[in-house]
């Protein structure tokens, strides 16, 4: 949360503790405060729903989004988007597309920063989906929402049997068609979800904010044990 001291108004002899007062700006005379403002950055619940490709991350965000009225990020969704009309963002990450490279982590900070501020500042909270994958991503994920005031509540992980997630991925394939979802990619992609994403647990451990979900079962169980997580945020 962002802490604002006021001005000295004239007349008084110092400033006093109640002139620190969240995201308040003074006009003025008089301290224009929106309390439903403050009380809207007080309770946002910034979230990162994190698991392996068919954990069923997309799923419980949906559910999420329905319940809280949270907005989402997903970065597959917001890059295609950013390409899709042409922004200096975008034109910068299909040229690194283009060449076969991964996209810099300051870019893709920089077009969830833009995304991220465009929901203004009165959303309730934002799912992150499918960033950060590694720890010097979610280190500059943490510095981008410090520096507006605002901070990760939760990262929730869904927990799947590496079997059942096979499981999942080639019906999913079987169904929608997709090619990348065969065994020999599935496999691939589960090796470098273990190998380089799931260290993130151990950091968002460390800073508190890791919160397991067996995400085995049924959905209606899954979901609400997330919601235990939300609701005491």
């Amino acid at each position: 949360m962002r802490v604002v001291k006021l001005p000295h108004v004239p007349g008084e002899t110092k400033a006093q503790p109640g002139d620190l007062i969240p995201d308040v700006w003074y006009k003025g005379k008089e301290y224009n405060v929106e309390q439903n403002q403050i009380e809207q950055r007080i309770n946002m619940k910034n979230i990162v729903i994190f698991g392996a490709p068919g954990s069923g991350k997309g799923t419980q965000s949906d559910r999420l989004i329905e319940k809280y009225g949270l907005e989402h990020i997903s970065t597959g969704d917001v890059l295609r988007a950013e390409i899709k009309k042409g922004s200096e963002l975008g034109k910068t990450a299909q040229g690194y597309i283009d060449q076969g490279q991964l996209i810099p982590d300051e870019l893709m900070v920089s077009i969830l920063a833009s995304v991220y501020d465009g929901f203004g500042r009165g959303h309730k909270g934002v799912i992150f989906d499918g960033f950060p994958r590694t720890i010097p991503q979610a280190e500059a994920l943490k510095k981008m929402l410090a520096e507006r005031g605002d901070k990760v509540a939760a990262m929730i992980e869904l927990d799947v049997p590496e079997d059942e997630l096979m499981k999942r991925l080639i019906l999913r394939g079987q169904q929608s068609g997709r090619a990348d979802d065969n065994e020999e990619t599935i496999k691939k992609r589960l090796v470098v979800y273990h190998n380089q994403t799931q260290p993130l647990i151990d950091w968002y451990r460390q800073e508190g904010l890791h919160h397991h979900i067996n995400g085995l079962g049924e959905l209606d169980r899954i979901f609400a044990d997330i919601c235990s997580v939300v609701d005491n945020l």
